[in-house]
Formats: structure tokens, C-alpha cells, sequence
């Protein structure tokens, strides 16, 4: 696998349409920290570690309003293993007009575009949910 954060975002994106209540990825110390911002966020409902067949997999619960339509209604990889994007803490963009949002991997860690601005800090930006 050479991006297992699209292979990340495609699972999350697939189990959405097909109106699954969870599904499991790989675990990893960045896709766990993808997940949390995520659940912080609202987008999914939980996140958890089990063990399964010997492997660690991060157990990720969908999240769905009263009327079955899911809150994650897009995922989108922006920074790329062929074409990395960076940008400053004035430059974060923002998805769908502010209602989507980034997620930027900083000098202090993996925050959302929100929280890097107000941090104060740029770098990778990841993905962008909405």
C-alpha cells in the first residue's frame, strides 16, 4: 500500500455508502490521530483499538443523523505521496465555505485547520472532510 491515508479515507468513504455502522483500517499511529480528529470534529461517533486475528485494527463508528444520512458526506485527499501541499497558518483553506474542514499535519502534531490557525502553526494539509 503506498498511501494508507487515501486507503483510510476510501474505507471511511465506502462504508458511508454502503450505510454500514462501522468499519475497521489497519492501525496506525496517524490514521488513529486522523480518527480522533474526526470524532472531536463530530463527523464519526467513535474510535477504537481492538485486536483482531493478532493485528491491532482501529474500529471506526459511523455517524448518522435520524434520517440515515451520514455527517461525513465527503472525503478528499489533498496532500499526496506525488504532489505534497503545504501551507502557512494564514493560508489553511477552508471546505465548503467553513462548513467541511482540514485536517493539517503540524510541527505539534496532527490538528485541524481550526485549531492549527489558532495555534499559529502551518504545514501538510492532509485532507479535507465535509
Amino acid at each position: 500500500m503506498n498511501d494508507p491515508i487515501a486507503d483510510l479515507l476510501t474505507r471511511i468513504r465506502n462504508a458511508v455508502q454502503a450505510r454500514h455502522a462501522r468499519t475497521d483500517v489497519p492501525h496506525s499511529r496517524l490514521k488513529l490521530a486522523i480518527a480522533a480528529i474526526l470524532k472531536a470534529e463530530g463527523f464519526i461517533s467513535d474510535v477504537t483499538e481492538i485486536e483482531k486475528g493478532g493485528f491491532k485494527v482501529i474500529r471506526i463508528r459511523l455517524r448518522y443523523d435520524a434520517d440515515g444520512r451520514p455527517f461525513v458526506t465527503g472525503l478528499e485527499r489533498v496532500s499526496r505521496p506525488g504532489k505534497r501541499v503545504y501551507a502557512g497558518h494564514r493560508d489553511i483553506p477552508k471546505v465548503m465555505g467553513g462548513l467541511g474542514m482540514t485536517i493539517v499535519s503540524t510541527p505539534r502534531g496532527m490538528m485541524s485547520g481550526g485549531q492549527a490557525k489558532k495555534a499559529g502553526v502551518g504545514g501538510e494539509v492532509v485532507c479535507a472532510v465535509w
